[in-house]
């Protein structure tokens, strides 16, 4: 019996499906192989310049995304995406002309506002995601996201007040968005406004605080404001949880992952890219099957591989909803905003090493 033929859209349907479980290896074959029968397809050149950008293959995410441009010179998606290659690329002006061209077609998706304003902050270009998240807000103002991060955005253009405003409001949409409320709390709190800035500290639960400075901002202030002494009972499950975070991961742990990540080229950001070896060999390649264990500063152990791991820790977090590839991001861009490190989200290996190296995970292998 004759295998049926898949469509194009099949095959862009089955990639997408891998890329949300971040098997971007698999959705590159599906996507190869698509574009093999169908070479005009827009959508599989979109897909390949997406799996490629998570792979950090900058240079080759941009030649896909510009092959979808001779198809289609007005596709939205790619011409995001070409955008966001380019600066990741050091090409800031190339990208902002082509992210120019997604706002002259009077562009009304808000995702991709979002992914084009979270580029630019990444790039320290506030004043232009500024305008950008500014666009979300006012296309979808129920968005809590939107609100918080033109919030974000505005604190680092110095407007505290606009910053403050934004973030009150996408609290109003989202009392649970916890990483807006403990931004809101600092910037109280570097206003003198104490008993406010506590309060808000107060309203997210210890176990859900991932930032030590926050954590110790409530009980200097609860000390102060409520003459509590050191070994009160309220302050126990503060100190505790201060304690969990800024427990030190062992240096030598930390000293072989970075290592491992410096040969295996996930913190090389130059033009070239190492994992673009394929453009000049055989690109022969190798799964990693091994197993790890992980600790998170709440003291919960995860084991398997790098992709097992960020299930879990996805699971455990009660996202299980939601694809691998958008929890790691989401995160990424949280740990971004609260403690200004870059984690790469688009490969779970590179993202717990470099949340490893950063502090904000333990690596617990013998």
């Amino acid at each position: 019996m004759t295998k049926r033929l898949l469509s194009s859209e099949e095959y862009d349907e089955r990639a997408r499906k891998l890329q949300d479980d971040c098997d971007y290896e698999g959705a590159l074959e599906i996507l190869k192989e698509g574009l093999s029968l169908y070479p005009s397809a827009v959508e599989l050149h979109v897909g390949l310049g997406y799996a490629r950008l998570a792979r950090e293959e900058f240079a080759w995410a941009q030649q896909a995304y510009e092959r979808a441009l001779v198809l289609d010179p007005g596709h939205e998606e790619a011409l995001v995406g070409v955008g966001e290659a380019f600066l990741r690329l050091g090409h800031r002006d190339q990208a902002l002309l082509f992210f120019g061209r997604v706002k002259a077609t009077g562009y009304d998706d808000v995702d991709l506002m979002l992914t084009m304003g979270r580029a630019l902050y990444r790039e320290g270009m506030y004043s232009e995601c500024r305008d950008v998240f500014a666009n979300a807000t006012t296309r979808r103002p129920d968005d809590a996201e939107a609100a918080a991060a033109l919030g974000y955005t505005l604190h680092r253009l110095g407007d505290e007040v606009g910053a403050g405003r934004q973030i009150r409001l996408a609290l109003r949409l989202n009392p649970k968005l916890h990483e807006a409320r403990v931004y809101l709390s600092h910037l109280l709190y570097d206003l003198g406004d104490w008993e406010s800035s506590l309060r808000e500290f107060e309203r997210v639960p210890p176990a859900d605080h991932w930032d030590a400075l926050a954590v110790w901002r409530t009980i200097e202030l609860k000390r102060a404001l409520c003459q509590l002494e050191e070994d009160d009972a309220q302050l126990l499950p503060w100190q505790a949880r201060l304690r969990e975070l800024e427990a030190v991961s062992d240096p030598l742990d930390l000293l072989l992952a970075e290592v491992e990540t410096e040969f295996n080229g996930s913190r090389n950001h130059q033009p070239c890219h190492p994992s673009q070896r394929e453009l000049f060999d055989s690109g022969q390649e190798v799964g990693d099957v091994s197993h790890h264990q992980v600790r998170l500063p709440n003291g919960y152990v995860f084991q398997g591989p790098w992709h097992e791991i960020v299930r879990q820790m996805r699971d455990g977090a009660g996202f299980d909803h939601e694809p691998l590839a958008r929890y790691m991001r989401r995160l990424a861009e949280r740990w971004n905003e609260e403690r200004g490190v870059e984690i790469p989200f688009q490969d779970p290996e590179a993202f717990i090493r470099a949340a490893i190296q950063e502090g904000l995970i333990t690596l617990d292998d013998e």
